[in-house]
């Protein structure tokens, strides 16, 4: 997939020009149903328990777009990319558009997986973190506290998960960790 300084980001909206242009492009070709343009398509569309989402990716080569905003400045950008999201619940549907910048060529359903993946990750730590550490309860706000408070729990969790001793949930080893401080040490001293 990616190698050592390969990219794939996602383009949000405070990098308003650049968002704006490649939004504006994407919205144009599909007026005109790409006619002229080269692009590469994949759709993966997944259904389950009252609930369905189809996940339409296309790829365009940088070279398609007019100069962007600031370009030069993401190196070697080679692809534009496109997802838009339908998901449908037993009682609504919504849809949404994102996009991307990326380092290799364009072949959409690589681009697909790749982020696909990583949402799969990043999902699976933020339910752990919550399920564990009650982290969407968490109401602290105030400079740096957030990002610090946030990166002690994410190495509570590694510190967990290494201790391969007992068998228990990640959740009642805090919680015999938070008890019993001979337990809490061989917890610190697994992750040497």
């Amino acid at each position: 997939m990616l190698t050592k300084g390969d990219y794939i980001l996602a383009l949000k909206e405070n990098q308003k020009l650049l968002h704006e242009a490649v939004k504006e492009w994407f919205e144009l070709a599909k007026i005109t149903d790409y006619l002229g343009k080269k692009y590469d398509y994949y759709q993966k569309v997944e259904a389950g328990q009252h609930r369905g989402e189809k996940r339409q990716v296309w790829t365009v080569d940088v070279s398609e777009l007019p100069p962007l905003h600031n370009q030069a400045l993401w190196t070697v950008l080679k692809t534009v990319v496109m997802i838009v999201s339908e998901r449908r619940l037993w009682n609504k549907t919504t849809t949404e558009a994102r996009f991307y910048l990326r380092s290799l060529s364009s072949n959409a359903e690589t681009i697909a997986l790749a982020i696909r993946s990583h949402w799969g990750i990043e999902n699976s730590l933020h339910w752990t973190l919550d399920v564990t550490l009650s982290e969407n309860k968490i109401r602290i706000r105030k400079q740096n506290s957030p990002e610090n408070l946030a990166l002690l729990r994410r190495l509570a969790i590694i510190l967990l998960k290494q201790e391969k001793a007992s068998k228990q949930s990640l959740k009642m080893k805090r919680y015999r960790a938070a008890m019993d401080n001979n337990y809490l040490v061989q917890i610190l001293n697994s992750a040497s």
